[in-house]
């Protein structure tokens, strides 16, 4: 868990394509082949659009489960095409480059916020003070979530969250469904509040998007905010606290870019691929595969080993090397295709202004940190620096 890269490497040397029996998946290591995948319409985050759990040889999802999904699939991550074009057009004309764009000034400023009061104080836990405020803050001011409501966002996030993990437990499980109901309740109530009383915020402009007289439904637009606080918020944190603490080991990485901020751009790049914070992705097969050679069947799920893929030397020279200034970095982060990040952009805008604002601050590290036990998001639990 603290280092799986160097059996990523003995992965991709000597079964680039294997199948995993504790999960019954399909792992694969390589970026051409992860890279591939991601484009290839013969799999799917989903394979309800073409057969029923039965016919597609899976068991159904217990029925307790059923509010959790209900809110999940009427977002775009779950879904596959025709829907999922559908949703992506309309939240497209909604989430625009523009209108993140003229969100920098104001995420500068509560950037350097969080970063002087972590001053102020004499330093701190980095992800608890400045990582996950960060994100939260901006999605809640653009979603229009009142400020007294924002505390209930990063649980509702976390434990939603945690049903990616491979094979959560009961109690995970029940958790995410209880915190999914919950968001799903509180964004009916404001999206109906929005449809009524527009205000200058992204889920008005979701409730009021229509494109050739189409438009979203209550459900979809709740599924759609419920995907941006999740994609939009948990990676970035994960980003944050991840890349801080391969600073901290790469010394002379965080001297070059303390000494040149110009650089800041790559090195968030590089950050992402160097220690990936979703470790896997994975993908239903909707009709029989062959991945390197490896003939894959229709029914089973792959396991796109993103950390892997993003220290491949057949694409990234020195990969294990932190290299804060790396101009050809085609990592694989974002995803690819059709369910490439619509947050990309954001998420960019947000770490590069957090990274620039702690840059200037000057954390040094107390202790070295324990990871999170979870595998597929991986992220540190806490980040403790002086200032």
């Amino acid at each position: 868990m603290a280092h799986p890269y160097d059996a990523y490497a003995e992965l991709r040397t000597s079964s680039p394509v294997s199948f995993f029996e504790p999960t019954g998946q399909w792992l694969v290591a390589r970026h051409a082949d992860v890279n591939a995948l991601l484009r290839d319409r013969r799999l799917g985050r989903s394979y309800l659009h073409t057969a029923t759990h039965e016919a597609f040889g899976q068991q159904p999802e217990p029925e307790f489960q059923e509010p959790f999904w209900r809110v999940i699939r009427a977002g775009m991550l779950d879904v596959e095409p025709p829907v999922h074009t559908r949703l992506r057009r309309l939240v497209s004309k909604a989430f625009t480059p523009r209108m993140v764009e003229s969100l920098r000034p104001r995420i500068r400023r509560i950037a350097r916020e969080l970063a002087d009061g972590l001053v102020e104080r004499g330093g701190g836990d980095l992800i608890a003070e400045v990582a996950e405020p960060l994100p939260v803050t901006v999605i809640a001011e653009m979603l229009g979530v009142p400020e007294e409501d924002r505390p209930l966002l990063r649980p509702w996030s976390a434990d939603i969250c945690g049903m990616y993990e491979l094979s959560p437990s009961l109690e995970v499980q029940h958790t995410a469904v209880r915190a999914a109901r919950e968001f799903g309740e509180y964004l009916r109530e404001l999206s109906r509040a929005r449809r009524d009383e527009p205000g200058d915020d992204l889920i008005s402009a979701l409730a009021q998007v229509v494109d050739a007289g189409d438009r979203l439904t209550e459900d979809e637009l709740i599924g759609t905010c419920v995907l941006l606080l999740n994609a939009g918020h948990e990676a970035t944190v994960n980003v944050t606290g991840n890349g801080w603490w391969s600073l901290f080991r790469n010394p002379a990485e965080l001297a070059r870019l303390r000494e040149d901020r110009s650089l800041l751009p790559t090195a968030v790049e590089e950050l992402m691929r160097w220690d990936t914070p979703l470790q896997m992705f994975e993908r239903w097969v909707l009709e029989d595969v062959e991945v390197g050679g490896v003939p894959i069947p229709r029914g089973v799920e792959v396991a796109l080993l993103f950390g892997s893929a993003n220290r491949d030397p057949e694409v990234f020279r020195d990969p294990d090397l932190l290299d804060v200034g790396r101009v050809d970095n085609p990592h694989i982060s974002f995803g690819a295709g059709i369910h490439f990040c619509l947050g990309a952009p954001l998420a960019r805008i947000e770490l590069i202004e957090s990274f620039g604002a702690l840059l200037d601050a000057k954390p040094e590290l107390v202790e070295e940190p324990a990871w999170k036990p979870g595998y597929v998001i991986r992220g540190l639990q806490a980040l403790r620096v002086t200032v």
